[in-house]
């Protein structure tokens, strides 16, 4: 199960990590489960629930749906509608004082990873008071550990991409900082994962796009991540950190995502009607949310929280309906290819099998071509959905890299989690590399 070591890569070291721990998610999936919720719920011992959901998802059939279920339960439900696409400090806050003075006793999001990720922060500030940059992950925070569990949640996901009903990550815009940042603890993570597929069957092309390259970008991180044997043996087993490191648990995962990205992600967007597709990316999704939230994603994510951070004035396709900014799964995979050349070198084997895995034509290749594969099988999958052509196509240029790379420089949790170390000299190259890519 060893991976080899390469020149550029972190050693296996002699004397550190000998082991990985697993703590996945409970986890729901098919059509009608939304039906089940309140039984789901009631399981938990709610009695009186926060509903977290935005206003675009709170007009749908799925949300009705899940109102009802919990109502029909006995569940006394309070709505709360004002979760931001793409969060931000503020609106963490805001979530957080409505949590504090509701008195609920569980907490049920249905959403897409933005309203997920809302009910995380909103739980766990009431839960445990603190001052808000408390929890956050430095250097942008203290990054105090989170002292102990939070209220039951039970996350529902109307997306196929962001993975965040499995993991233990709540992601913001700090606005004032110009860059994404998060909160990290295992105890985030929601208590249960309600999967309905049907959920998506009303998302535009352009936020199936989007999201699915979230799915896809998250397993392909995970799968050339660092070794979890390249990692310092903690000094305790509460110290293992929730990222460890690509392992053979979630490589399972994250194969398995990709192959069914690179299979589906183009059918999804391009023809609306095909809910074999939609379903499976749903799946694919879970998969590489269950992979990463164990061995962690690197550069692309790390490069994409400035990117967002930064620009406030785009409008994707897709989201038309929402304030301008850049959808996190745009803002990561517009990255990926420069990022994938760059860590091609240090983990050759697990690139190839990760552009084999995604549809990449690669008879007679050898393993240092992994990276390159792997790269030029994205591009073409973003430019058969549609995908904007690089950084400079939201409107960066050549005099915004110092900025996007002081945000990336910023994301130190992600990027100890590539395969070979990562300067802001090289974050200066990978800017420039991700500008335009056709």
């Amino acid at each position: 199960m060893d991976r080899e070591t390469h020149g550029n890569a972190y050693p296996i070291l002699p004397d550190g990590e000998e082991g990985f721990t697993v703590e996945a998610a409970r986890m729901k999936f098919g059509p009608g489960m939304l039906g089940e919720l309140g039984g789901d719920a009631a399981s938990f011992g709610m009695t009186r629930v926060a509903l977290f959901t935005d206003p675009r998802v709170a007009a749908t059939a799925p949300f009705g749906q899940a109102l009802d279920s919990l109502k029909r339960t006995g569940i006394e439900v309070v709505v709360y509608d004002r979760c931001r696409v793409e969060p931000t400090s503020a609106s963490f806050l805001d979530a957080a004082d409505f949590a504090r003075d509701g008195g609920f006793d569980g907490y049920v999001s249905i959403g897409g990873g933005s309203v997920i990720d809302t009910a995380k922060a909103a739980n766990l500030y009431a839960t445990h008071p603190a001052d808000f940059l408390a929890y956050v992950n430095k250097p942008l925070g203290e990054g105090i550990p989170v002292p102990g569990p939070v209220k039951p949640h039970v996350a529902c996901p109307t997306t196929c991409g962001t993975g965040s009903e499995t993991t233990g990550v709540a992601i913001f815009d700090h606005v004032e900082k110009q860059v994404k940042t998060g909160i990290s603890s295992r105890f985030l993570r929601p208590s249960l994962a309600v999967v309905d597929p049907r959920t998506i069957d009303s998302l535009p092309p352009g936020a199936i796009a989007a999201t699915g390259f979230d799915v896809l970008t998250h397993a392909i991180e995970s799968h050339t991540a660092r070794p979890f044997r390249s990692r310092p043996r903690p000094e305790s087993p509460t110290a293992r950190p929730p990222y460890q490191g690509a392992n053979p648990w979630s490589d399972i995962g994250s194969l398995q995502a990709i192959r069914l990205g690179g299979q589906w992600l183009e059918r999804a967007v391009n023809d609306p009607d095909c809910a074999e597709a939609r379903d499976a990316l749903m799946f694919a999704a879970t998969l590489a949310g269950l992979a990463f939230g164990n061995a962690g994603v690197h550069i692309p994510h790390a490069m994409s929280y400035s990117v967002a951070g930064m620009n406030h004035s785009f409008t994707a396709t897709g989201y038309e309906t929402v304030e301008p900014m850049v959808p996190h799964g745009i803002s990561v995979v517009l990255n990926a290819p420069a990022a994938f050349r760059f860590t091609g070198p240090a983990a050759p084997e697990a690139h190839l099998r990760a552009a084999e895995a995604l549809g990449a034509d690669v008879r007679g290749a050898s393993p240092w071509d992994g990276g390159e594969l792997l790269a030029s099988r994205l591009i073409a999958m973003m430019k058969a959905t549609g995908l904007p052509n690089g950084l400079s196509a939201l409107g960066y240029g050549e005099a915004d890299i110092a900025g996007l790379v002081r945000g990336a420089a910023a994301q130190q949790r992600l990027l100890t989690i590539s395969p070979r170390p990562v300067s802001e000299d090289d974050l200066r190259g990978l800017y420039a590399d991700a500008m335009r890519y056709w």
